[in-house]
């Protein structure tokens, strides 16, 4: 289930839902999976993507999907890709200032998960070691008793995030994998953070001390385009952004650095969902 912050049910799209039930849950589906996430295909559609012919694409996917075009700049667009990492009007995605608010990378549906002293999380059903997501031991001990907040994003969502606060980072490490699919059919079966091709860097911030910013990749997306390695940054600076499909940020929070929401904390409770936008507060400083 998906509640904005007021509160009201997002419909989800049940069709989709059922055919991933079917390729998930069924032999023959996960055959074709085989194929479907590997990394090669994902770089053949990205191709595509980026080519002219594919811009026939967009009129369609506008239309099925019912994107609000009205807070995009839609005007110039060379390729479906170019679209799709479109880039909202000024003043769409207004971002909060307050040096003690934590704040959103980007537009999509937000989870909170508290890390245990063994360094796991768990979601739907699935357990995940933070050593797993980040194949690095001795950093993921650091994030024991803190929190992982995980921004899954859509494909019909603004495709582009920013840095939380202001800061210096790290480089960026990047761990090949899969491409599978983060709609939350995929979640309940495969573990996905651990599985997917993802990049990760950390953020020396000014407020809520060191946190590791990991982008996952999902099916059919050929690249996460990050636009620094070593760098100093400001808050709601656009850090990069994703190509076709949908995708995941993952945030990891030291223990005593952030309090959530309340709400995201209930729903997530729940197992529900809440949507998000890029820049608005979702917590603040511990």
């Amino acid at each position: 289930m998906i509640k904005t912050r007021t509160g009201e049910v997002i419909v989800t799209n049940e069709k989709q839902n059922k055919l991933l039930e079917k390729m998930y849950g069924s032999v023959l589906g996960r055959v074709l999976l085989k194929t479907l996430t590997a990394p090669g295909l994902s770089r053949a559609a990205g191709k595509f993507m980026d080519s002219r012919p594919s811009k026939l694409l967009i009129k369609p996917f506008i239309k099925r999907s019912g994107i609000d075009t009205s807070q995009y700049i839609m005007c110039g667009f060379r390729s479906y890709n170019d679209f799709f990492t479109r880039i909202v009007k000024p003043g769409k995605r207004p971002v909060d200032h307050t040096p003690e608010h934590l704040i959103s990378p980007c537009d999509s549906k937000l989870t909170v998960y508290k890390i245990s002293r063994n360094s796991i999380f768990r979601i739907k059903g699935s357990r995940y070691r933070v050593s797993d997501l980040l194949q690095n031991e001795f950093l993921a001990k650091r994030y024991c008793g803190g929190y992982c907040c995980i921004f899954r994003l859509e494909v019909d969502d603004y495709h582009r995030y920013c840095y939380i606060d202001s800061g210096s980072k790290t480089d960026n490490t990047f761990i090949a994998g899969e491409l599978h699919t983060v709609n939350p059919v995929a979640l309940a079966r495969y573990n996905i953070y651990k599985r997917n091709s993802r990049e990760y860097t950390v953020l020396h911030t000014d407020n809520f001390g060191d946190v590791v910013q990991v982008e996952v990749g999902a099916m059919m997306v050929g690249r996460i385009v990050n636009h620094h390695g070593e760098y100093s940054f400001a808050r709601g600076e656009e850090k990069g952004k994703f190509e076709f499909g949908g995708s995941t940020v993952v945030l990891l929070f030291g223990k005593d650095s952030i309090v959530p929401d309340a709400d995201i904390l209930r729903n997530s409770a729940e197992g529900i969902e809440t949507v998000v936008k890029y820049g608005e507060k979702i917590g603040r400083k511990y």
